[in-house]
């Protein structure tokens, strides 16, 4: 069965039980991958997080029962909403009326129909990578939450980054781990869940124990694919990652008998004259022979 059946599938599944407390295990099941990989894939084929498809989907169906005569206490329920109140705020923040006013005929709605995707590959020509091995480590830093969400994610790494540096914790940073202030230091991206993820401004851990005062991530023992953007400015750097990430989960992974082990990706920054090299290290396993996209 090909890739995008594959999420199909698991798109069939959630709506199929779009009323209930829906199962990431099981969903994640039907797209042949972990709750990991799917979330990441997810995000960047439909670019909003899966709790957020979820919620259009169920006030979308909500605003059907409506308008068919469905109570408003009922429609709360039955999609999930602790009480009236709590689902007519919802309501009305997706469709910008409140759900009594949705039972009436010329009202204007919001419709976000059920997913379907399509593979398309070949836009971007080639993608270079290598495999790599590399046992068991740490490393330590500063992390942040970041939401899933195009529009709000690269905003907020940067700003995070931005702020670190002019308020002197990115230059404490590489005083305390005993790092030269000339070398740069990594990103990690790890802990995804439905709507966020956990980011950390990092670097491999120096002998002996983390200076106090910063996280410490411990790295199982992987195989790595790692992913290098082309030689670039500082100013294009957000955009070439976010590219190159969406690449590797819409184009790469289908067609390369690999799937997401679950762990954390990096990010490693090289500089050489202002000029940009990024790495993109994501922890890969090989797809049991009978799950292979042939």
């Amino acid at each position: 069965m090909a890739y995008m059946d594959k999420m199909n599938n698991a798109i069939d599944f959630i709506e199929a039980n779009i009323t209930d407390d829906i199962d990431l295990n099981l969903v994640a099941r039907k797209a042949c991958c972990s709750v990991y990989h799917f979330l990441r894939t997810f995000s960047f084929l439909a670019e909003i997080p899966l709790s957020e498809y979820i919620r259009r989907r169920k006030l979308t169906l909500a605003a059907f029962d409506l308008f068919d005569g469905g109570k408003v206490v009922d429609v709360a329920s039955k999609y999930g909403y602790s009480s009236p109140e709590a689902f007519a705020r919802a309501f009305k923040g997706l469709h910008g009326i409140t759900p009594m006013a949705a039972r009436n005929t010329d009202t204007s709605l919001k419709a976000y129909p059920k997913l379907t995707f399509h593979l398309s590959l070949g836009g971007d020509g080639e993608i270079g990578y290598r495999i790599a091995q590399k046992n068991a480590y740490e490393v330590c830093g500063i992390s942040i939450d970041v939401p899933i969400r195009h529009e709000k994610t690269n905003t907020v790494i940067t700003r995070f980054w931005e702020d670190n540096i002019g308020n002197g914790v990115i230059g404490q940073f590489h005083r305390d781990i005993g790092l030269a202030y000339n070398i740069c230091l990594n990103a990690a991206l790890f802990n995804y869940r439905k709507s966020t993820f956990s980011y950390m401004i990092c670097y491999e851990m120096p002998s002996g124990r983390a200076p106090n005062g910063y996280s410490v991530l411990s790295v199982p023992p992987f195989t790595w694919a790692v992913f290098s953007t082309p030689e670039h400015p500082s100013n294009e750097t957000t955009e070439i990652i976010r590219n190159m990430r969406k690449r590797i989960f819409t184009e790469w992974f289908p067609t390369s008998g690999y799937t997401h082990a679950s762990g954390p990706e990096f990010e490693m920054f090289h500089n050489d004259n202002n000029k940009f090299v990024i790495e993109i290290w994501v922890p890969i396993i090989k797809k049991p022979v009978y799950d292979l996209n042939l």
